[in-house]
């Protein structure tokens, strides 16, 4: 949903807890993770503590703050396409329209390295970054349950999807985490998720 599409009070809420994430990714992101109390990022944000947890109920909710958005725009774009496009057709879709916008979850940016050295170096987020993708997982199960019956095996279906996205996007990371730029890497990215899809597209459909 867009802003334009809020109400007031919505808008706020999100811009709220916006401001709250950005500041405390500026504090991690300095200071490291465990370096930087929930009670300091509240003062910063110029929030109380409890007003925080409202947003975000884990401190790693804070840095890895993008998950409930992918999970659902990946699983809204299964839900949520035409009548006539498949599940995987629907995410490849997707993938392209992420990149044009130049959504954060298109892909690693250059701002990538400063990012997830932060999660390299905090085992709690290296943990829920991991419970993320299971969140994703799990959702896309249920969306092609609900919306593709003919899918043989939805958790199955969801598991490849997940791991051929993790692939593509853990190949682009190293070479940016190496010291490439990102538009080095933007063209290479997308030919592989394509070929990534390709490849889904050929398991599913003879399995």
């Amino acid at each position: 949903m867009s802003d334009g599409e809020l109400s007031l009070r919505e808008r706020k809420k999100r811009a709220t807890r916006q401001r709250i994430s950005n500041v405390a990714t500026g504090l991690f992101k300095e200071r490291g993770f465990d370096g930087v109390s929930v009670a300091e990022v509240a003062r910063a944000a110029e929030v109380s503590t409890m007003t925080v947890f409202n947003y975000f109920p884990r401190k790693e909710d804070l840095f890895l703050d993008r998950i409930p958005e992918a999970v659902e725009v990946l699983s809204g774009a299964v839900r949520h396409r035409a009548p006539d496009e498949t599940p995987l057709a629907a995410l490849r879709r997707l993938t392209l329209e992420l990149r044009d916008q130049h959504h954060p979850l298109a892909g690693p940016n250059d701002n990538f390295p400063a990012f997830w050295q932060v999660v390299i170096d905090s085992p709690a987020l290296r943990a829920r970054a991991r419970e993320g993708l299971e969140e994703i997982e799990n959702a896309l199960s249920d969306a092609l349950a609900e919306t593709a019956p003919d899918t043989s095996d939805p958790a199955l279906t969801a598991a490849l999807i997940v791991a051929a996205y993790r692939s593509v996007y853990v190949t682009t990371a190293r070479r940016l985490l190496a010291g490439e730029r990102g538009d080095a890497t933007t063209e290479d990215h997308q030919a592989r998720m394509n070929a990534a899809f390709d490849t889904l597209e050929r398991a599913l459909t003879s399995a």
